[in-house]
This record gives C-alpha cells, structure tokens and sequence, in this order.
C-alpha cells in the first residue's frame, strides 16, 4: 500500500496548529517504511516554508544510548530546525503553543562554511564550523503518550519544537568536545550529567553523520545554520513555572523557563 506523504504532513500540521495529541501514524497504516518517513518529513517541512517560516539549521536526535533507551529505538534520527522554533534570549517558552513538552540540553555546531556529504568526517565537520555553544531543546511529540516508534518520530520532524541557544562558545579545537560536560538542573535539581562522548562517542561525529545523510539525498548543511548534536541527557517535562538551566564546562549555562 502507498503512503500519501501529504496526507500525513498535513496530519502532523493539524496536530500543531490545534495543539493537541494525535494517533502514531503506524498505528494507521500497515507499513511505514524510513523512506516514507522522511518523505513525510520532508512534506511537513514544505508545510511550514509555504507559511512564510525559514531555515535556521538541522538536528539529530536520539544520538544517545540514554535516549535511545528511553525512546525504545536503536538508531539516530535527523530533522530540522525551522526559524520560528528558535527562542529569544527571555528563553521563555509559551506553553499554550505546545501540547506535552519535555526539555533536554544540547550541544551545538554553528556553521561557518557549507557542509556536504558523502564522505564527511569528524574533522571535516569540525573545519566547517564556526563556533560551538550550548543549548536546550522544547521537544514536543504530536502523539499520545509521548509513545512512538523510530519511523513515526522521524516523520514528526524528530519531535522538534523549540531550541535556546546559548550565547557563550569555543571555536573548534578549543577544547576537547568529547570530554565538554554538561549538568542538568530542573528547578534546582540535577536531573542529568554527561559529556560529549555520550553522543556517538564524539558530538562531531554526529555532525558528520547528518552531513552525509542529507548528502544521500542531494542536500547540504550550510553556512550561518546550527546545528543540535543531540541530547545526552533524559528530556524532562516543562511546565508553567519550571526552570531547566543546563550547565556546560567551557560553553557558558542556558536556561529555559515554562510561561503559562
């Protein structure tokens, strides 16, 4: 059977725009494959431009056994970042926009040159990049429960719905990225701690990796976009009032904040 990939944007679109929790699309239908996923994906994306919003950058998810683990799946997903979903430096987050949201703290690459695979490394990625900084992501999961297969997330543009970035950065070769530590507190209390090599051993690691997906499909990561590494910690729920400050050594501290 065919997936009409229109029909499933505009689905996942709905699910925005109304704020509220929709059925996971392999529940509907028999087989829905990665391909179609993406093609999903991609139709979402268009979804978004036509309305006027742009690109600021891309994302990877689950890059994490920790997410992984707590999301039931096994391998890394790759989504966008559309400019509207980029806080101001209030890092105040607009709850009534959002149906479920749950924070996590990120590592970011800000791009100072195109990137594009196939072929990519970690030190290619690294030559490409103009800064990193820290970060927080909103993600948002348009499904019930929070409850989704690879698949289903993937089409759901990787859950993505709100990032702060941080103002404080290194220049690549500044410090060791694998080693960068990070500590979550929500509301005062540590929720989580890693490093970078939480994130497929080495946060430029997964740069590449998205670089030479999107190069599978005659795309490119360019020059002025961030780029989320991924989260090497548990997302944690944010509500009205809650403050989520994520800690990094070398990169400064972000903090978001629930507004009712």
């Amino acid at each position: 059977m065919s997936i009409d990939h229109a029909h499933w944007a505009n689905y996942l679109m709905s699910a925005v725009d109304e704020r509220r929790d929709v059925q996971a699309i392999t529940k509907q239908v028999d087989e829905l494959s990665l391909d179609d996923a993406y093609a999903i994906q991609a139709a979402l994306l268009e979804l978004q431009l036509s309305r006027g919003d742009t690109l600021a950058g891309a994302k990877l998810g689950l890059t994490s056994v920790a997410k992984q683990e707590q999301m039931g799946v096994s391998e890394p997903v790759y989504g966008w970042v559309p400019a509207s979903t980029v806080l101001d430096e209030s890092g105040e987050v607009s709850l009534g926009e959002l149906i479920h949201p749950r924070c996590e703290p990120e590592i970011v690459f800000i791009l100072g040159d195109d990137l594009a695979g196939p072929g990519v490394t970690a030190a290619d990625a690294l030559d490409a990049t103009e800064k990193i900084v820290g970060g927080i992501e909103v993600i948002d999961s348009r499904f019930e429960k929070f409850s989704f297969t690879l698949p289903d997330v993937i089409a759901d543009n990787t859950s993505a719905a709100r990032v702060a970035i941080g103002t404080d950065g290194i220049a690549p070769g500044e410090a060791d990225l694998t080693t960068l530590g990070c500590v979550f507190e929500v509301d005062g209390e540590i929720t989580g701690t890693a490093t970078g090599a939480a994130l497929l051993g080495d946060p430029a690691a997964c740069l590449a990796m998205l670089a030479n997906h999107l190069g599978k499909h005659g795309q490119k990561l360019e020059k002025g976009w961030l780029v989320m590494a991924g989260a090497a910690t548990d997302a944690r729920p944010l509500g009205a009032g809650t403050i989520a400050t994520a800690r990094y050594s070398h990169l400064g501290t972000v903090t978001v904040k629930g507004k009712a």
